[in-house]
């Protein structure tokens, strides 16, 4: 079974974010360890990330907010041929988190290329660090399916998302576009609140 990496963004996640819960519930996951959570800097957080995939061979990613972000970094990376698929929850947009955090994090320019791996970006209508529309056109750009998990703010504790058990399943519907390759778009119905989604075709 391959290895699934959390990756979070921005001071990392803490306690009862849904990310933690990922890492208590799945014994095959791994956080990624960032040595500096608070001001990050592309290159550094990059670094620790492919040291990680080189560590566990053919790995799924799992990211949040800054870290969807460090993810699409990887696209022209040689690294990238071991990442089977990307569960992108909440990206944020660089522009907006500087807004948010003046000075926080040293990251560049958004990343603009497709990803050589399957991915989905999940998404919210009300995220203070990316407007839906932003959205839209980053996941077209990534070449990412996009599930709209509707008024759902940045998917974090404070938007209510602490166990998270829908993510389990969207990574694997991932994993199962990893496998098939699926030309056609896919339909993700949930019971729970906020979570029926459409997931786009590539």
């Amino acid at each position: 079974m391959a290895k699934t990496l959390i990756i979070p963004g921005l001071f990392g996640s803490g306690a009862g974010h849904w990310q933690r819960h990922w890492l208590d519930d799945r014994p095959q996951a791994a956080l990624v360890e960032q040595e500096d959570w608070d001001h990050p800097v592309l290159e550094q957080w990059r670094g620790a990330l492919e040291q990680a995939i080189l560590r566990h061979g053919v790995v799924d990613l799992v990211a949040h907010s800054l870290g969807c972000v460090l993810v699409a970094s990887l696209a022209r990376r040689p690294i990238a041929r071991q990442v089977r698929g990307a569960l992108l929850v909440a990206p944020c947009d660089l522009d907006a988190t500087e807004r948010l955090h003046p000075g926080a994090i040293s990251f560049g320019a958004m990343p603009d290329h497709p990803l050589p791996f399957p991915s989905l970006i999940v998404g919210s209508l009300n995220d203070p660090y990316m407007p839906f529309d932003r959205l839209r056109y980053i996941s077209t750009r990534w070449g990412s399916r996009l599930v709209d998990l509707g008024q759902a703010g940045h998917i974090n504790v404070a938007s209510g998302f602490g166990r998270w058990s829908r993510g389990y399943d969207l990574l694997t519907v991932l994993n199962g576009i990893a496998r098939r390759e699926l030309a056609q778009p896919i339909v993700v119905q949930s019971s729970e609140t906020r979570e029926s989604s459409v997931v786009a075709a590539r």
